[in-house]
This record gives C-alpha cells, structure tokens and sequence, in this order.
C-alpha cells in the first residue's frame, strides 16, 4: 500500500473528512484491521485566507508547496491538496515535488462523465466559481460548467466561511442552498459539484433534484485507487 500525503488546514472540518474517509474506504476494501498509510499536514488556515483575500496567491503556493516536500520527505508517495480553493496554486505545489499530486478537479470530472452528464453546475468559494482555474480544468474534460447567479455566489460563499469552515451546520443555511442548486437546475446544470471540501457537511444527495458530486469523497476515493493499485 502507498502511502497518501495529505495537504490539509482549509479547513480542518474537511480534512478531518479526508482521513476519515480514506480510513474507511481502506477498511471496506482490504478488510479486517486494515486502515490507510497517510501523513497529514494540517496548515493554520488563517494564514491561508489572509492572503487569499490578498490576493496573494504566490506566497500562498510557496506556503503550500513547502508543506508538500515535507510529506515527500515523510515518505508520500502520492500527494493529495484537501481543498478545491487552493488547486488554484497545484501547479506550483506539483512543481515543488516528484510525487503526483492527484489533481481534484480530474477526480471530479471523471465522476461526472462516468454519469454520463455535460452540464453541471458548480458550488464553492468565489475564488473557485468566479476565477477560471478550476472552471478551466473541468472544461478541459468537455464539461459545460455553469455557476450561480452573483447574488447566489455571495450566499454561498458566505456561509462556507462564516459556518461550514467553523463546523456550524444550519438548516436554513441547507435552505438557501437548496434554492442555489434548485436556480442552477432551471439553467440547465443536469448535475452539481460541491465544489468546495465543506460543502458536503452541509448538502446531501436528497437535497438536491439532480445528481450531486462530492468532492471530498471523489477525491479521497481516487487517492485510495492509486495507493492501493498494484
């Protein structure tokens, strides 16, 4: 079994998901005792956003990218980045080491054409909805990415920040999104991506009239394949 590095602190609430899942999937398929081979480093998230906001995103690569030759050097054989936001600077982190890095937005694509979906809609930060490099990479598999209105945009974000990155969950906040996903399905999004790690605290499969893609677990489920391929 190779061994998963694990990127994480944006936030903590997600990567705490990340080892969960990765643990239980480890678990499922190798049975008995049987849990992952990881290391995890856990960045303080406050720094992060300060120069998100800043616009800083070199100096947020460089943070980032010093933490990955750290888990290389802790014997990662592969590398996962455990949020959507910050695969803004993957290029730079990939550049920093020799273990692949396994690119979020290639795990999610492939769920989504696996599904055999076009259209999707995309929920997350505004860096991750409004900026062009995610949105790229999913086009990139022939995707048609579509995103919400501005209005739904400041909604959405807000409430990863100010509630999911904090560990509150609020069904009125379940509500909005609901509306959010239920606007993106009248323009056409025969799916959704969740595309920020926290947002699947929040939203389930049930709350949504269209197939949803989580991308903590596509993402911690591709780690596994790779760690556990012969």
């Amino acid at each position: 079994m190779r061994t998963i590095g694990m990127l994480g602190g944006m936030s903590w609430e997600s990567s705490a998901e990340y080892y969960r899942l990765a643990n239980e999937l480890v678990r499922e398929k190798l049975g008995g005792l049987h849990s992952a081979r990881c290391v995890l480093h856990s960045v303080d998230f406050a720094d992060v956003e300060r120069l998100q906001v800043a616009g800083r995103w070199d100096a947020a690569g460089y943070l980032l990218a010093e933490a990955a030759r750290g888990l290389q050097a802790a014997g990662a054989d592969l590398l996962v980045l455990c949020t959507n936001t910050m695969h803004k600077v993957a290029d730079q982190v990939q550049a920093a080491v020799e273990i692949p890095l396994l690119h979020l937005g290639d795990a999610t694509a492939a769920a989504v054409l696996g599904e055999g979906l076009a259209t999707v809609g995309l929920l997350g930060t505004a860096f991750t909805m409004e900026q062009d490099f995610y949105r790229d990479r999913l086009a990139g598999h022939g995707l048609k990415v579509l995103i919400p209105e501005a209005q739904d945009r400041a909604v959405v974000h807000r409430v990863i920040y100010e509630e999911l990155c904090l560990g509150v969950v609020r069904e009125s906040s379940r509500d909005a999104y609901r509306a959010v996903i239920g606007r993106l399905v009248d323009a056409g999004a025969r799916g959704v991506i969740l595309g920020c790690t926290e947002i699947e605290l929040l939203i389930r499969p049930e709350d949504s009239p269209v197939p949803v893609f989580p991308t903590t677990r596509l993402h911690v489920e591709a780690a596994v394949e790779r760690a556990l391929a012969p």
